[in-house]
This record gives structure tokens, C-alpha cells and sequence, in this order.
């Protein structure tokens, strides 16, 4: 017999019922894929780790990818929303007095205010998206189905900063500055080994002291160049 949503399968610790239960699988998934990866987990380690049985993810989710596809989208929508906001919110501020560093701002800094909270399943999640974004089977689908309304919107609002742009310059632009973005949120540790402890990865505040600028110079000289 299948484990109803409500019931607690024998054997296991209870974590509570109906949405909190739905919320503890897909922390537990959360964490998991974002240490190993989409084919580095099995559904059995997801029930393991959020103390249910395998039927009940099958109930709520269906298959692995579903699952995945689920962890993904609980957050993107978050994300997105919050950055959409925070363009919109920045083009009224400006008047028309955009910069490149202020549209980064907008778009990078919700993400750095999540960051900044120390919750763990934002650390993850942000670890997942970095992954996915490196993913070349399958990585480009997932990031186009969750996230390409809010970068065309990251381009059209640049391009009202920067009128002189190619389109095409714009979007080599945001290839790298999400790769930026992504690395620094990760927190891996890596600038903290490099740098013998003098910079920590765990640091949103020197993040967002450097980045915005990192990029909206970066951005500005590539439009100045204008590459044939």
C-alpha cells in the first residue's frame, strides 16, 4: 500500500504533514543535488535524508527529474520576482538617469540580500544553479525554462542604459557576468585558500562592494570596443 501524504511510514521520523512535508522532501533534495548533482542522488537518498519513504516523493512528485525540476522552481520563482521588482523599482528611481552599474545592482542584488541571510537552503540552491548552469547535456533547457524572462528583461533594461550597445554584445555580457555571479555565491572556499584567509567566500558584503562594479565596467568596455 502507498504512504498517504498525511501518514508517517513506519520506520521513519515524522517531519510533519501535508505542505511541511512537501517542503522538508524538497530541502532534503535541495541539499543533496546541490552537492552531487542531478545523477549523483537517487530518490532513496532523498527519502533518507528527509525521513520518508520512497513512495510518498513518488505521491507528491513522480519521477527524479520532476523532483528536480520542482526543487528548481520552488526558489526561481522567488528569485525572479524579487529582481523583476527591483529593475522595475530602479528604472522609476533613475528618471531616466540609468547607469550600468545601477541595473546591475538591481539584478544582482536580491540575490546577494538572500545570500546574506545564512540560509542554508539559499547557500544551496545557489550551489545548484551554478551547477546546472555548467551543465552542458541539459543545464542551458533547465536555465531557459526557469529564468530567461528576467534576462531578457537584465537586457532591455541595459540596453536603455547603454542606447549605443549591439543586442548581441549585451547578452556575451550577461554570459559572463552570470558566471561571476554564480562562482561568488557558491561559496566554495576557493578565494579563501587563494587568498591564505585575506578574502572569505562566505563575505556577501565584499561581494556586493566589488562585483556590481566588476561588471558594469566589464559591460561598459566591451560596448566601447564594439567587437566586429
Amino acid at each position: 500500500m502507498n504512504a498517504s501524504p498525511t501518514s508517517t511510514p513506519r520506520g521513519r521520523r515524522p517531519k510533519g504533514q501535508g505542505p511541511d512535508l512537501r517542503e522538508a522532501i524538497l530541502d532534503a533534495a535541495e541539499a543533496l543535488f546541490s552537492r552531487h548533482g542531478f545523477y549523483g542522488v537517487t530518490v532513496r537518498q532523498v527519502a533518507a535524508e528527509a525521513g520518508v519513504d520512497t513512495a510518498l516523493i513518488h505521491y507528491y512528485f513522480g519521477a527524479k527529474r520532476e523532483l528536480f525540476d520542482s526543487v528548481f522552481a520552488r526558489r526561481a520563482e522567488i528569485l525572479n520576482a524579487a529582481r523583476l521588482d527591483a529593475m522595475k523599482a530602479y528604472v522609476a528611481k533613475a528618471a531616466g538617469g540609468l547607469t550600468t552599474e545601477g541595473v546591475i545592482e538591481a539584478f544582482i542584488g536580491p540575490l546577494i540580500d538572500l545570500s546574506s541571510t545564512n540560509d542554508e537552503g539559499w547557500t544551496n540552491y545557489f550551489r545548484l544553479v551554478a551547477l546546472v548552469n555548467n551543465t552542458p547535456a541539459w543545464g542551458g533547457e533547465t536555465m531557459h525554462r526557469f529564468f530567461d524572462p528576467v534576462v531578457h528583461q537584465l537586457v532591455e533594461t541595459l540596453k536603455a542604459a547603454l542606447p549605443e550597445a549591439e543586442i548581441r554584445d549585451l547578452y556575451w555580457c550577461y554570459q559572463f557576468l552570470t558566471g561571476s555571479m554564480m562562482l561568488a555565491l557558491s561559496e566554495t572556499g576557493r578565494i579563501d585558500q587563494l587568498s591564505d584567509g585575506l578574502c572569505r567566500s562566505t563575505d556577501m558584503q565584499a561581494v556586493r562592494a566589488r562585483l556590481y562594479a566588476y561588471c558594469a565596467a566589464g559591460i561598459e568596455e566591451v560596448v566601447r570596443r564594439k567587437p566586429a
